[in-house]
């Protein structure tokens, strides 16, 4: 099968992207989904908040996660959902388009397995929480270890009840949704466990959780062990000021947050990762660094909110449009300069990670980055080969919750210079 866009990943990103593509007559738009429905987190996210800055009003995750899908199949989008890629080098063979040419990826489903020759391909994996496995935490191995995404799952779109005693470990959003959603599964939350001195969601969230479900936030805590034979007792958490240790009786614990892109993918089609997002690395048209591969969503910024991902997918489908109409075969122009970006601690990451010269400027004219510090009034600096390019004001920074930066001083990078640091003063 032959397609002029393949985009992999039906969440909010991968469709935006489709709807997108579409209206830009970017040709055969083919988006494929290992799970069995479009739509990705927000369909198991039942609480409302989805949609205010993408479609201007405000919807249940499911109601989201819906109108996705049915624009991007009303748009024309070849939607196949339970489709997994099973196979593909990234590489695109020889052939007359800078875009690809093409790439050759292969499909396994129920109905069998293609190949599909795709122009170009947008990664729109998403992210996921790492597990206690991932995390190191020893102890024992019960069942009633989950994450948020396998909670949800259970509660929302299997319908299971979980009553008994629950315990949180993380204290960012995620995490108090995951509250949420075990209070509507009948749990009754003992506590929300950060191992940071506060809790890094908004302020609303924490009172909420103590006077209308009565769940504190337990800060400077750690899980130390989890213990049970057969079954989930309890889990030993200690004080990380003072060293002190308590057992802690519940048969759920939910790890939440601690986002990792999903990568395999990209890492398997050999594009370049950045280290700190640990995602793909992408210029500001969200261009990997083999032409025709594109990357969108929270595969390259983990974790952005829904419609954050979705503004995202389409401004790389503007990016993908624009690289099928160039064209051009050998002997055409080179590609853009594209200068690499980092940042020096306490910034952890930014993204996009890679200056393309020349523009255009990332979604929603910023970069997104994260810092590891509290911090109520932080002054960022861009600097190129000892010169500073830019100065921005942060307020309110803090782990966990996005760092923006705009983007207007990017004409004044050197294209021939080196690379662009992004540091606190």
């Amino acid at each position: 099968m032959n397609a002029d866009v393949l985009i992999v990943g039906a969440g909010p990103a991968g469709l935006a992207a489709a709807v997108e593509l579409r209206r830009l007559g970017a040709g055969t738009v083919v988006v494929v989904e290992r799970d069995d429905e479009a739509g990705g987190i927000p369909r198991h996210s039942a609480h409302t908040g989805f949609g205010a800055r993408d479609l201007h009003r405000v919807l249940t995750g499911p109601g989201y996660a819906r109108r996705y899908a049915d624009a991007a199949t009303a748009a024309g989008a070849d939607i196949r959902a339970g489709t997994t890629v099973t196979g593909w080098d990234g590489t695109p063979d020889s052939g007359p388009s800078r875009a690809g040419g093409p790439h050759r990826v292969t499909l396994t489903s129920s109905a069998g397995i293609e190949t599909v020759a795709a122009r170009a391909v947008l990664l729109a994996t998403g992210c996921r929480e790492r597990p206690r496995t991932a995390r190191l935490v020893p102890g024992d191995r019960p069942p009633g270890v989950m994450t948020t995404g396998e909670l949800q799952r259970r509660v929302y779109l299997a319908g299971q009840r979980l009553p008994g005693r629950a315990l949180v470990v993380g204290a960012e959003h995620v995490s108090f949704s995951a509250m949420v959603t075990l209070a509507h599964a009948g749990a009754q939350v003992v506590a929300l466990v950060t191992d940071r001195p506060r809790h890094t969601s908004y302020a609303g969230f924490g009172l909420a959780a103590s006077w209308r479900w009565h769940v504190p936030v337990w800060t400077s805590t750690v899980v130390r062990r989890v213990a049970g034979r057969g079954r989930l007792e309890g889990v030993e958490l200690a004080d990380t000021r003072t060293g002190a240790a308590r057992f802690v009786l519940c048969g759920l614990v939910v790890f939440t947050g601690d986002w990792i892109p999903d990568h395999e993918l990209a890492r398997a089609a050999g594009l370049a990762m950045d280290p700190g997002t640990r995602g793909p690395a992408v210029d500001t048209a969200l261009a990997t660094s083999v032409p025709g591969v594109f990357a969108a969503g929270n595969l390259v910024h983990a974790a952005e909110t829904a419609d954050i991902a979705a503004l995202g997918g389409r401004h790389a489908a503007r990016g993908i449009a624009a690289s099928l109409r160039r064209g051009g075969g050998p002997g055409s122009a080179p590609g853009p300069v594209r200068l690499p970006m980092t940042v020096e601690p306490p910034l952890l990451w930014i993204a996009p990670n890679v200056l393309r010269a020349g523009g255009p400027a990332p979604s929603r004219g910023r970069f997104v980055l994260r810092s590891d510090i509290f911090a109520r009034r932080a002054r960022l600096e861009v600097w190129q080969d000892g010169r500073r390019l830019a100065t921005g004001v942060s307020f309110g920074m803090q782990p966990d919750r996005p760092v923006r930066l705009g983007a207007s001083w990017t004409g004044r990078a050197d294209p021939g210079g080196g690379p662009v640091t992004v540091r606190l003063a």
